[in-house]
This record gives C-alpha cells, sequence and structure tokens, in this order.
C-alpha cells in the first residue's frame, strides 16, 4: 500500500471522470504485480540450519566457548522446525512473545508452549545421563 501511495504521489495525474477509486485500484494491482515480478527473478536458496558456519573471531582464542557454542547450536538444529523456529526468534533474535507469534502467524499462547519445549528439548540433548556436563569450565580443566 506505501508503494502505491508513493507511486501516485511521485507523479501526479489527472483523473477524468469518478473513476478516482478504479484509478487507484490498478495502480495497486500493477504495483503488486511488479513485486512479485521482481521476487520471480531474484535466486532463491534454501539453507539449513547446518550449513550455517559462524565467523567467529575468537575462535582461536576460547576453545572452551567454540565447542559449547556449536554443541548448542547443533542441539538446536535437532528440534522439530516450529520448535526450533520459535526458539531462534525468541532467544537468539530476540523477539518478544507477541511479535514472535506474528512472525511465526501462531497465537501467542502456542509460541509459549513451543518455546517450553524447545528449551526442554535442548537441554535434554546438552546433559547426557553419564556425565551431565557440556564441556570444561575452564581451561585448567581441558
Amino acid at each position: 500500500m506505501q508503494e502505491t501511495c508513493a507511486r501516485v504521489l511521485a507523479r501526479p495525474r489527472m483523473i477524468r471522470g469518478d473513476s478516482d477509486l478504479a484509478y487507484l485500484m490498478s495502480v495497486l494491482r500493477n504495483t503488486f504485480l511488479t513485486s512479485r515480478r521482481d521476487a520471480a527473478r531474484r535466486p532463491q536458496s534454501a539453507v539449513s540450519v547446518d550449513e550455517i558456519s559462524l565467523a567467529d573471531p575468537r575462535r582461536d582464542t576460547r576453545p572452551a566457548e567454540v565447542y559449547e557454542t556449536s554443541t548448542v547450536f547443533a542441539a538446536i538444529s535437532a528440534l522439530p522446525e516450529d520448535q526450533r523456529l520459535t526458539l531462534i526468534a525468541i532467544d537468539i533474535v530476540g523477539l518478544s512473545y507477541r511479535e514472535a507469534a506474528r512472525a511465526l502467524d501462531t497465537p501467542e499462547a502456542t509460541v509459549t508452549t513451543r518455546l517450553h519445549r524447545a528449551r526442554k528439548g535442548v537441554i535434554r540433548l546438552l546433559d547426557p545421563p553419564a556425565t551431565g556436563r557440556i564441556a570444561p569450565q575452564s581451561e585448567s580443566e581441558l
């Protein structure tokens, strides 16, 4: 709608007759079709969470943190998609529950439930029954 208003206001035209609404609707339709054509021309790439590698300049100086981070991200990527997206939206991106609900097109209560299950799933995956630890806590424990 904003793009339509910008196009109409960019070049004022004389509208003949009582067809103001018809003119605006045709501009809206043409703007929408143009945006869809432009989007179809752009290359589409589907990247999974497993294919993303983080560029961390501290990789060489803090190996324990790198190990811990990669372990947490591996646990997150093992979650079901709906839980994974909810966890990423709230805990990593920093959206509020309401914003995440709008972005994921789900009710806010569903977001709360999925987030709870996702966090429990990550804890379960990170806390093996034998050791109960993720990684050494300090350099001396390496």
